[in-house]
């Protein structure tokens, strides 16, 4: 590739480079792995925004697309897994962008060339054109089932229906509607009302989040390099659901010096940033994966923060613990993120039933080895992103009927619902989907 190609040269590779990207997901590659392969030297900035809406879109509707090119196919591509791939972003494009028919279609088919498949040029016009001319017809003909119709697996349908039974269909909707870019104002620095005029001024139409005080959500995503004060570390990027776990932690201390957190699973350290932004407190950040503490150190460089990092498996304290107990205890537990599905849409098919209970035990294994670290009245505060109550409530009430040293009282907090021993969100709207508890060790004297 070339800096000299054609704009219609760029929009064809943008295309195949896009069609690649869902290939290699769909063979098991998690999209931001697909995308950081992908050959972007030839793209404008432009081109590159174009090539992720193409495969963030695509990967939100991969079951439906799929069911409508195999009424326009004879035979299945089962062996063509780019050029099928590119026939879902032909259709996602003709039913779904603001783009201009005859353009979606003419440099889809210029694909081809990239994909090195000229054969199949007549191919993908064919199918193009007859949805075109079909389509109110063809997504007539689209199976009635909920996991076709919502582009979901239906494992995942079956397991939103039995845990919310209720609005099980707006979850799953919620999750093919792209998240809100959301800001956490760093508060040692300045507050919400003070930052809020800042980006008006730049041009950002911005909102505050009443139930995460620090949070700040954009009307639009803006590249970070445009937001007024992320270089200086005066905000960062955090979900506001994510930012809710700093309150339930209760860093103010009663007397004496400051608190003494561990924040276990910590990796990429948003959470570690946004504690230390609050308290003058020992931190401890520990990680099991040594490369993703990197960023952690990135982030606290950035916020001129500081915090002890440490490279270890929260399940084996003993190879790491200075066996001094901490006031609070921070596990953000390693899930099936199916309450991030609208930011990471490869969860979708990544993702199969039997990790879950692998999921739940693992937390469930966290939580009793991380327990012992705790002080007596000192607060573990549970969370996961996910929208499955094997992972959240199940794992806590588990974690009760076997220990008797803890105690999970009610979350006195305006956002969510109960979900046993915890809170819930559903994802959609200002926040991620998340489950939280909050455990209080019992004095013994």
């Amino acid at each position: 590739m070339t800096e000299s190609a054609s704009p219609n040269a760029v929009s064809a590779i943008t295309r195949a480079e896009a069609a690649r990207v869902v290939a290699r997901v769909m063979s098991g590659r998690s999209l931001d792995d697909a995308l950081a392969q992908a050959d972007e030297s030839a793209l404008t900035p432009q081109n590159r925004s174009l090539l992720r809406a193409l495969a963030y879109g695509v990967l939100r509707e991969h079951r439906l697309l799929s069911a409508l090119v195999a009424k326009l196919l004879e035979k299945p591509l089962q062996q063509q897994p780019e050029l099928h791939a590119l026939l879902l972003l032909g259709i996602h494009q003709l039913r779904s962008m603001r783009m201009p028919a005859h353009a979606a279609v003419t440099e889809t088919v210029n694909a081809v060339m990239n994909l090195n498949a000229p054969w199949a040029r007549g191919l993908v016009n064919a199918v193009l054109r007859r949805y075109q001319r079909e389509a109110a017809t063809l997504e007539q003909q689209l199976p009635k089932n909920p996991g076709t119709r919502l582009s979901y697996p239906d494992w995942l349908v079956q397991a939103a229906q039995k845990d919310w039974p209720q609005n099980w269909d707006a979850l799953l909707a919620a999750g093919n509607e792209a998240g809100p870019l959301t800001l956490r104002v760093n508060r040692r620095r300045l507050t919400v009302e003070e930052y809020l005029p800042r980006l008006a001024a730049a041009g950002i139409a911005a909102q505050p989040v009443p139930e995460a005080p620090d949070a700040v959500v954009l009307d639009e995503a803006v590249p970070v390099e445009k937001i007024p004060g992320f270089a200086e570390g005066e905000v960062s990027v955090q979900d506001a659901a994510a930012q809710l776990a700093v309150d339930l932690l209760e860093l103010v201390p009663g007397t004496g010096p400051g608190l003494r957190v561990l924040d276990a699973c910590a990796a990429p350290g948003g959470k570690t940033a946004h504690i230390l932004e609050r308290a003058d407190c020992e931190v401890v950040s520990v990680d099991q994966d040594a490369e993703r503490l990197k960023r952690i150190e990135e982030n606290l460089a950035r916020l001129q923060l500081t915090s002890t990092l440490i490279a270890g498996d929260a399940r084996k304290p003993s190879v790491w613990w200075d066996q001094k107990p901490f006031d609070r205890i921070l596990l953000d537990a390693p899930c099936s993120a199916t309450g991030v599905i609208r930011r990471h849409p490869d969860i979708k098919w990544l993702r199969r039933a039997e990790d879950i209970p692998r999921f739940a035990q693992t937390q469930f294994e966290l939580l009793s080895a991380l327990l012992p670290l705790l002080a007596p009245g000192g607060v573990l505060v549970y969370a996961v992103c996910s929208v499955l109550e094997a992972e959240g409530a199940g794992v806590v009430r588990r974690l009760l009927d076997e220990q008797r040293t803890v105690r999970a009282p009610p979350l006195e907090v305006v956002w969510g619902e109960a979900s046993g021993p915890g809170r819930r969100l559903p994802s959609g709207g200002n926040f991620d989907g998340f489950f939280y508890a909050r455990l209080v060790k019992v004095r013994t004297n």
